[in-house]
C-alpha cells in the first residue's frame, strides 16, 4: 500500500524571533506550534531556521524527536566537559533525546524546518541560557501554545 500526504507550509502561522544586539551570534528563526496536549505533557512544533542563523543558546527540558524536512540542521552540543560537539543532520534526519541536552543550533546554508515532537511531564520545555549557564527564560507547553516565547 503507497500512501503519500502532503503538508503545505504556506498556512502555517509562523512566530518570527530574532536576537538583539546582546547576542554574540545571529539569531532569525520562525517557530509554529502545530498542536499540543498540556493534559497529557505533549507538543508539536515546526521551526524554521534562516540560512546560518541560529535560535537561543538553550537546555532541552523536554524528551524530544526531531525530523529534519529540509536543509541542513546544525546542532552544537555542549558536552559536560565544556567541550562543543558540532553535528550535521541533514532532511530526512530522525533523532530523539530523553532531554538535558544544552545546546546551540542553527540552520545550513540554506536554512532548515525541523519537526519537533515535545513530552514534559511538567510542562517545562526549554530553558534559555546566558553564556553562563544561567536561565534566562522558560518555555512551557502552556506558553508556547500561547505563543512562543523562547528567548524571551
Amino acid at each position: 500500500m503507497t500512501f503519500e500526504a502532503r503538508f503545505d507550509l504556506s498556512s502555517v502561522h509562523w512566530s518570527h524571533m530574532e536576537g538583539g544586539p546582546e547576542f554574540d551570534y545571529p539569531i532569525e528563526y520562525d517557530v509554529a506550534v502545530l498542536g499540543s496536549q498540556p493534559e497529557n505533557g505533549t507538543l508539536d512544533l515546526l521551526v524554521r531556521f534562516a540560512p546560518n542563523s541560529h535560535c537561543h543558546f538553550h537546555r532541552h527540558v523536554a524528551a524530544t524527536r526531531t525530523l529534519v524536512l529540509q536543509g541542513e540542521h546544525h546542532v552544537f552540543d555542549t558536552e559536560p566537559d565544556g567541550e562543543p560537539v558540532h553535528k550535521i543532520k541533514p532532511a530526512g534526519t530522525y533523532g530523539q533525546s530523553p532531554g538535558g541536552e544544552i545546546h546551540m543550533e542553527r540552520g545550513g546554508p540554506d536554512g532548515a524546518i525541523v519537526l519537533f515532537n515535545l513530552h514534559s511531564p511538567t510542562g517545562v520545555l526549554f530553558e534559555s541560557l546566558d553564556a553562563d549557564h544561567n536561565i534566562t527564560a522558560v518555555s512551557t507547553i502552556e506558553s508556547m501554545s500561547d505563543g512562543p516565547l523562547m528567548g524571551g
